[in-house]
């Protein structure tokens, strides 16, 4: 009996799983990532019992995820978070700093100040060390918190540390955070970011069921512990105000359910609700109809259109772009035009009167455009467009369609069959003198094929030799605009033109008179601009740059050559009083070496200073070369057209 029964123990024994191994090969994924992956989608609909499938099993959180919310009652208070998960490096390892710098921004504050971030024991967070700290974390946790009623809060941040000692105990682990309070819209709302590693150093990873819905829950029960349960009359004067409002409300998610329930119509008999809620329904469905989103169906029957909640959707933001826009003019009447990324955006030419987040989740951010049209645009800029570098007043040019470029069109030109030579080119503009250096010219279409490489819509057969597509000026167009996505926005002139009126420099003003001030309405911004023309026309005949002739004015020929060159030596004098430099001006078609030392923003541009240590000159500068502060380069000026190089290896298109 002992011997079977310490046979019978022997046996026994515990599967002690080791680590997921990830699959090899080019297109596997780590195990953490395909989780990360899973997670990221959490926000479109929660599991469980309400998306109708059973819970997820996998991450911190998902137990408290069944469980909170179930003392909510139906006037519990309600609260709005959205969340997001940023794989770092994939987004790049300046996109954390970037979004830290961006809460805490200028004018967030009840009183417009600019934003302080705390912590959980601090009132004064130091978000350099907080990005420091997240420096080796493989993600971040970005949530937008927002209380219906927060203006009723005595103070935010008590209420956002409390929320976050909850969230510890649900997850099971310490969380590293910062928060941010924003005042400047109609919903004050608070801006969390969470460290992507839990109390042992591990990676932190959050059940979907928690991020979609179990979060918002406790939210919401802290909201209500805190302001107490919303009394009926707080209740039916909400939904009151959405009987008329053209946009996705709490009843169209009723109606919506309740005809999910009926095969497609919307049935409100008269024992199917309370009586005030039915007549809230009704008063709803009636505008509805109004609106051409639904059509009686008989008694107590209506059908709502399939596309009643994007249609909605779209009219609400549509009414939100509007009411930015309001606030940006004041008092100026203007004729608004907003864009849709359904339709191509036109040019449009304006002054900056109004800039922000249009979604402040992903970083989208907006201008306000006062355009020479007449008419107000509200523009989307390329996501990671940095809004600084559109101060309000400068006059800008927004452009939905990315032009071809002329560079897509030579080597598609040059290519014999599908191949395109470097040694070919070279050749052909040797032969075609006063175009400049062939070598730059060719060391530019290189750097753009290597770009065009990298976007897998070229393949670099062999030294010199470049296989391309017969319609590569499509293709390159099409992969230009993707990166763009809804255009790009070029500055004109970072100066308003009140100020450009009497200024020493090459002005968009300038630039205008002798391109004859078309598309220039006589109304709006358009009769300011008209008018600022002639008070730069009388400063020009001042200057002897331009003379009366009986009726009109002719400018003297080369003005904005001039103007840029007076412009340029006038700031070349400073610089050199303060340097002890030599300044030597650029000349066409030369290479100017130096170290890049400092930008100089001039009403003609701004520039860049290359130094070799005895001198230096001031040539145009460009946005990629910023990070090449302190650095050796090389650069040729041909026209209007700027090249950059680093190296003899390593270049810059222009």
């Amino acid at each position: 009996m002992a011997s079977r029964k310490g046979r019978q123990e022997g046996d026994q024994f515990r599967v002690r799983p080791g680590a997921p191994k990830a699959v090899s090969g080019p297109g596997s994924q780590r195990f953490v990532a395909q989780v990360l992956k899973a997670v990221s989608k959490s926000g479109a609909k929660a599991s469980g019992a309400i998306g109708g499938r059973t819970a997820s099993t996998f991450g911190r959180g998902r137990v408290a995820a069944g469980m909170a919310g179930r003392k909510l009652a139906a006037n519990a208070r309600r609260v709005v978070i959205k969340s997001r998960i940023v794989v770092l490096k994939k987004v790049g390892a300046q996109s954390g700093v970037t979004h830290l710098r961006y809460i805490e921004r200028e004018g967030t504050t009840r009183d417009g100040q600019r934003g302080q971030a705390y912590g959980a024991d601090t009132d004064t967070a130091d978000l350099r060390d907080f990005a420091e700290r997240g420096r080796s974390d493989r993600h971040q946790f970005r949530f937008i918190v927002s209380v219906e009623d927060a203006v009723e809060l005595e103070e935010l941040r008590d209420y956002t540390r409390e929320l976050m000692v909850r969230m510890e105990v649900d997850l099971e682990t310490h969380l590293d955070w910062v928060a941010v309070d924003h005042w400047d819209t109609d919903n004050p709302h608070t801006h969390v970011v969470v460290r992507g590693r839990d109390k042992t150093g591990n990676d932190l990873i959050i059940a979907r069921d928690y991020i979609a819905h179990g979060m918002r829950l406790r939210a919401g029960e802290l909201a209500t512990e805190w302001l107490g349960p919303r009394t009926e009359r707080e209740i039916r004067e909400s939904m009151l105000r959405e009987v008329d409002q053209e946009r996705w409300t709490s009843l169209d998610r009723r109606l919506q359910q309740v005809q999910k329930l009926h095969d497609g119509v919307v049935v409100l008999a008269a024992e199917g609700s309370t009586r005030r809620l039915r007549a809230v329904l009704i008063g709803r469905l009636q505008r509805l109809t109004a609106m051409g989103l639904a059509e009686p169906d008989g008694i107590n029957r209506w059908r709502l259109r399939s596309d009643v909640e994007p249609m909605l959707r779209a009219m609400g933001e549509r009414g939100d772009i509007v009411r930015t826009m309001q606030r940006a003019l004041g008092a100026q009447q203007r004729e608004m035009a907003v864009f849709s990324s359904r339709e191509p955006l036109r040019p449009v030419i304006g002054r900056v009167v109004g800039k922000g987040l249009a979604d402040e989740l992903l970083e989208r951010s907006y201008l306000v455009i006062d355009g020479i049209d007449g008419r107000a645009h509200y523009i989307v800029l390329p996501a990671g467009a940095a809004l600084e570098n559109f101060p309000t007043g400068a006059v800008v040019e927004a452009r939905g369609e990315v032009d071809g470029r002329a560079v897509d069109k030579t080597i598609a030109g040059l290519a014999e069959g599908d191949l395109y030579r470097t040694d070919l080119h070279l050749t052909l503009l040797r032969a075609q003198r006063g175009r400049g250096d062939p070598q730059e010219i060719v060391a530019a279409h290189v750097r753009r094929l290597e770009a065009l490489r990298r976007a897998g819509l070229v393949e670099h057969v062999a030294k010199g030799v470049w296989r391309v597509p017969a319609d590569l000026p499509k293709r390159a167009r099409k992969h230009d605009e993707k990166r763009t996505l809804d255009g790009s926005v070029r500055i004109h002139s970072h100066l308003p033109i009140n100020q450009q009126i009497r200024a020493i420099g090459e002005t968009w003003l300038d630039r205008q008179l002798i391109g004859g001030a078309v598309g220039t309405a006589s109304s709006g911004f358009g009769s300011e601009v008209r008018e600022a023309l002639l008070h730069r026309t009388e400063f020009l005949v001042e200057q002897g740059l331009a003379h009366r002739r009986e009726t009109s004015v002719v400018l003297t020929g080369n003005l904005l050559g001039t103007l840029r060159e007076r412009e340029l030596h006038a700031a070349a004098r400073g610089i050199a009083g303060d340097t002890g430099l030599q300044y030597r001006a650029a000349v066409e078609g030369e290479r100017v070496s130096g170290v890049y030392r400092r930008s100089v923003l001039l009403t003609s541009g701004r520039f860049a200073m290359l130094s070799d240590g005895l001198g230096f000159t001031l040539v145009p500068w460009k946005q990629v070369i910023e990070q090449r502060l302190g650095q050796h380069l090389t650069v040729t000026i041909v026209g209007r057209s700027v090249t950059w190089a680093f190296s003899r290896q390593r270049g810059l298109a222009s």
